[in-house]
């Protein structure tokens, strides 16, 4: 063989890194453009209105699920779109972290903490409860309430293996995910006027209700830093809800581990690396390690990235698998949430 036929394995690990970052340029660059045209439309409506009635985190969504109504995209765009709507996300949730004092936990005192276990619990007893009586198996009713009750695909990513859940319902259980995910960060917003909710108790509700912690900081974020702050801390509370849940459900999984591999779930799989960075942020902050003149600038980043997520999220929307999903499962995810949110509503009004 000769010198210039040999393979360096030196070369290869540059290589790949170099061709897997070029191949999320495309994808990238389509959700800032995106998000670009929300910021523009903001600031018009801040130029004809002098207030954006529809911010360009909402506009960025709107506007990625129409494009993606009748242009589906290429696998070319598609990695730059799941990498902006999963880890730049979650890169913002981390940066979070950085704005958030400990003290915000002590303040929100022990009758908060218990009554986000909770709803939680009650939540997961009565979603289930709703799916067994719509004729779900027990598998996938165990599945819709983990994922409706705690933290949305991650807690079913998280249970699906200690139950022995097959592909078939880890996909039934979270078809709506990403749909009713969109849904609650576009439409939880408007009860605030409807309610009358202070930035506390929105950031309670929206801790409470929102599947995944990026959701609720997507959710938050026009309604003020405060509501964002207390938003994540109460999400953050209920997604540590998970362990307790997995560790019930392993002692007694073998009755549903019939025919299925088991599996056993890492730390990191419940304890996602954004939210490790999230406290290591918090508790810098809380030390004063992080200075208060960087809070401003993070924010700012925070921001800019949610917009190019919730781009890429709406980019990822098929509206259309609505009409691949069962009907029973469509009633129990969905009576599930209305459950979830009518609770909630009653706990913030406790909350003034």
């Amino acid at each position: 063989m000769s010198q210039n036929q040999a393979s360096n394995p030196a070369d290869a690990k540059p290589t790949t890194v170099v061709s897997r970052i070029a191949a999320l340029i495309p994808g990238i660059l389509l959700c800032i453009a995106v998000a670009g045209i929300s910021a523009l439309l903001e600031r018009a409506e801040l130029g004809v209105f002098e207030h954006p009635y529809v911010e360009a985190l909402v506009m960025a969504i709107l506007l990625g699920m129409a494009l993606r109504s009748f242009w589906k995209p290429a696998p070319r765009w598609q990695a730059g779109i799941a990498f902006s709507a999963k880890q730049l996300l979650e890169v913002a949730v981390m940066l979070l972290g950085a704005s958030i004092s400990f003290a915000a936990i002590a303040a929100s005192g022990v009758a908060l903490l218990a009554s986000i276990a909770a709803v939680v619990v009650i939540a997961l007893c009565v979603s289930f409860g709703l799916s067994r009586m719509l004729g779900l198996s027990t598998r996938l009713s165990i599945l819709i309430a983990c994922g409706n009750s705690i933290c949305g695909n991650s807690a079913i990513a998280a249970v699906a293996p200690i139950i022995g859940a097959n592909n078939d319902e880890i996909a039934s259980s979270i078809s709506f995910t990403a749909i009713l995910g969109v849904m609650m960060v576009l439409g939880l917003p408007l009860l605030i006027p409807l309610l009358q909710l202070s930035a506390t108790q929105y950031g309670i509700l929206a801790g409470l209700t929102v599947y995944a912690v990026p959701q609720v900081l997507a959710a938050t974020v026009p309604a003020g830093l405060v509501s964002t702050q207390i938003g994540t801390l109460v999400k953050l509370m209920r997604v540590l809800m998970l362990g307790p849940v997995v560790v019930g459900l392993s002692l007694v999984a073998s009755r549903w581990q019939t025919g299925a591999k088991k599996s056993n779930v890492g730390f990191f799989r419940l304890v996602p690396w954004f939210i490790l960075g999230f406290l290591a942020l918090a508790t810098l902050r809380s030390l004063e390690i992080v200075p208060g003149t960087v809070v401003g600038p993070v924010t700012k980043i925070t921001s800019f990235l949610t917009v190019v997520s919730m781009a890429a999220l709406g980019l990822g929307v098929d509206v259309k698998v609505l009409a691949n999903v069962g009907g029973r499962v469509t009633a129990a995810v969905t009576l599930s949430l209305m459950l979830l949110l009518g609770i909630s509503i009653a706990l913030v009004h406790w909350f003034k």
